[in-house]
């Protein structure tokens, strides 16, 4: 049996998906119900940090996959600690405590804030530069505390995530090249960015929990190029007339810093810290202990989320689909204006 929490969110129900595809016995932990509906699904609705609902979930369990996390745009730093850090010490000790010996936690790239240097190996040292990489970097150093006491854990740091059925800010960049709009990016936009897709994820995921691999594994697309790149390949994919225009880098983070900060904004202080840098990883280790090796580019996934995004536009915008803050459209506030600008 394996236990999914964040089961029902936007990579967890990939995870859950890949899991009961391949014959296995899942249990879902989390505040909303998954749209899955499967025999071998079991589902406990519950908050992470409530050791009750923490209990029921972790029966007959041998394998753990921890997605449960609040995430950038929910720009709430009480709650990164609150769920990222004292959450994941909550499952850890009923883990202890039942003697379950498995767990991969999926953590962020967000541990290293602006990178000193690029490709960013497993090893580098983590330096993150807000509340939320702060907090995911405490929910592995709990991880690596119970890695002490004899509990198999494997690390995943994840490069940003796409797929069929990302939606969050993805929507808002989605929705104005369907509308034709023009796109900013922070000076040149030849900041290096690396993705990676959700159903690889899940591969590398699922590969570090059933080869029993423990440590620290960076996950990323190898194949990927600059943020324009990236844009303006999407943009002819989709057949629209929006053009990539550059902004100055310094006004335009300390804009989208300020507008965030009162809450004009949708994005969170990780978006303004890092849209315009560049990052991206050195995922050797993971191809050597995992054998992971990716199936999607930057540009192929951009094209796959973005056709699933057209396909399922009129249920998107009528509110119709919904679920985590990664599976529902976002309400642009100030952002509403900037195509005007460009």
């Amino acid at each position: 049996m394996y236990l999914v929490t964040g089961g029902a969110g936007f990579f967890g129900e990939v995870l859950v998906s890949r899991l009961l595809n391949a014959g296995h016995k899942v249990t879902s932990l989390d505040l909303n119900l998954p749209q899955i509906k499967d025999e071998n699904l079991r589902v406990v609705k519950g908050d992470i940090r409530d050791r009750e609902a923490v209990c029921s979930a972790l029966e007959d369990v041998e394998i753990v996959h921890h997605n449960v996390a609040q995430v950038p745009i929910a720009k709430d730093s009480k709650l990164f600690w609150s769920v990222n850090r004292d959450g994941t010490r909550v499952l850890l000790e009923e883990l202890y405590k039942r003697k379950i010996k498995r767990l991969v936690y999926t953590s962020s790239s967000a541990v290293f804030g602006v990178p000193e240097t690029n490709p960013v190996k497993a090893s580098s040292r983590p330096n993150p530069k807000e509340e939320y990489g702060k907090a995911k970097l405490s929910g592995e150093a709990i991880c690596m505390e119970y890695a002490q006491k004899g509990l198999s854990c494997s690390i995943i740091r994840p490069r940003t995530v796409l797929g069929m059925g990302r939606l969050g800010i993805f929507q808002i960049l989605f929705e104005w090249i369907y509308q034709g709009y023009n796109i900013p990016v922070l000076g040149s936009g030849d900041n290096i960015y690396q993705f990676i897709h959700s159903d690889d994820l899940a591969t590398a995921c699922i590969a570090a929990g059933d080869l029993k691999k423990e440590g620290i594994f960076n996950i990323g697309t190898d194949r990927f190029g600059t943020m324009r790149q990236a844009l303006e390949n999407l943009i002819k994919h989709a057949g629209s007339a929006t053009k990539v225009r550059s902004v100055p880098a310094k006004l335009a983070e300390m804009g989208m810093s300020f507008t965030s900060s009162i809450g004009l904004s949708p994005l969170g202080p990780y978006h303004s810290l890092m849209y315009g840098k560049s990052m991206y990883f050195d995922t050797d280790e993971a191809k050597i202990a995992l054998g992971f090796k990716p199936k999607y580019s930057n540009d192929e996934m951009f094209a796959a989320t973005y056709d699933w995004y057209c396909q399922n536009r009129s249920a998107i915008i009528s509110g119709q689909i919904v679920g985590s803050k990664h599976q529902s459209a976002m309400k642009q506030k100030i952002l509403r204006i900037v195509p005007y600008f460009l």
